[in-house]
């Protein structure tokens, strides 16, 4: 039988709470996988009845998720309750939404569930409890660490239109190209190659990476890091087997033709990567973790305070999350 997915609450006063209710209430018309939510069940009623949702939620261990998922919400308490209203965390919400991540870390490692799924958290918020890493990614390596060593986590960006991966992720545009190497983009190849075969049964992904510079640096006259960073990592890539081209002009890598010739598109920072799969897929582009020893995936937006508590979230990039990391843990040895 395949196990629950582990969702974790998320910013307790975000849509975190909102887009779960909505997804359980769509999992027979969607034919969602089962999950569970890590959190504090009285929380979740509070919001649903403040949204006007007539939902069941059950109190259950993960063990118990599958068979109650049909008639109600499972819910596993974390033991962190939540008290803040809409829009507006309060000091309770950092250890909420670290224990929630804690604990589906925990479970799926320990084989109660498939993969962890995260909604979204408010990092400022944390970063006021003392949370000393830069988001869910660079957390959630920490958690998987195994004898002091981290694995090195790699952002993509997933959608059936597009997938992408920055490079450098968290970074002021500056810091990124200094922080820009050959070995960088070799080591994040290697991964994703690594997890698009295991992970999405890929047998000979196809790569592309982007130029740092427009045009790809046109030959130096734009600037020389595609042709002393970039294109030596594709050299040295493709010398392991790898099908990767590059480096390519960002601005003619993105449209319908194009897209259609690669699986995965490296990018050598943030925005160049995210802004065109938030273009072509805003309301169902997934965030997966790649390099961790377990599956995660993510809705790609933030916690939208604005309109938490209203019942007008949209659940879509939750649903994709769900759906894709039940679709990756299938993949996995029994």
């Amino acid at each position: 039988m395949a196990k629950p997915l582990a969702l974790t609450s998320g910013e307790p006063a975000g849509i975190g709470p909102d887009i779960t209710l909505a997804a359980w209430l769509h999992r027979k018309q969607l034919k969602l996988p089962p999950f569970y939510l890590l959190g504090d069940r009285e929380f979740l009623d509070r919001r649903a009845k403040a949204i006007g949702l007539d939902i069941n939620t059950a109190a259950v261990r993960p063990a118990e998720a599958i068979t109650t998922f049909a008639d109600a919400l499972p819910v596993v308490d974390t033991g962190h309750h939540a008290t803040a209203e809409p829009g507006r965390p309060d000091s309770t919400s950092a250890d909420a939404a670290i224990a929630s991540i804690r604990r589906a870390v925990e479970d799926t490692a320990a084989g109660w569930a498939g993969a962890v799924v995260t909604n979204p958290i408010a990092k400022n918020i944390l970063y006021r409890a003392g949370f000393r890493h830069p988001g869910h990614t660079e957390f959630l390596a920490e958690l998987a660490a195994i004898k002091g060593r981290a694995p090195q986590p790699v952002m993509m960006l997933w959608s059936p239109a597009l997938a992408v991966v920055p490079v450098t992720i968290h970074l002021p545009l500056r810091e990124a190209i200094t922080q820009l190497s050959s070995d960088l983009i070799v080591a994040t190849a290697r991964i994703v190659v690594a997890d698009l075969k295991t992970r999405f049964g890929l047998v000979n992904p196809r790569l592309v990476a982007s130029g740092l510079n427009p045009h790809a640096g046109e030959d130096g006259s734009l600037g020389s890091e595609d042709q002393t960073i970039v294109a030596p990592a594709v050299e040295a890539l493709r010398g392991e087997g790898i099908n990767i081209r590059g480096p390519l002009p960002a601005d003619t890598m993105f449209h319908e033709a194009a897209r259609k010739t690669y699986d995965c598109a490296l990018c050598m920072y943030h925005d160049q990567a995210l802004i065109p799969v938030k273009t072509l897929a805003f309301d169902d582009a997934v965030n997966v973790t790649l390099g961790l020893p377990f599956i995660r995936t993510s809705p790609d937006h933030g916690t939208a305070f604005d309109i938490a508590g209203t019942g007008r979230a949209n659940p879509s990039s939750l649903i994709a999350a769900l759906r894709l990391a039940a679709r990756m843990a299938a993949t996995q040895p029994a």
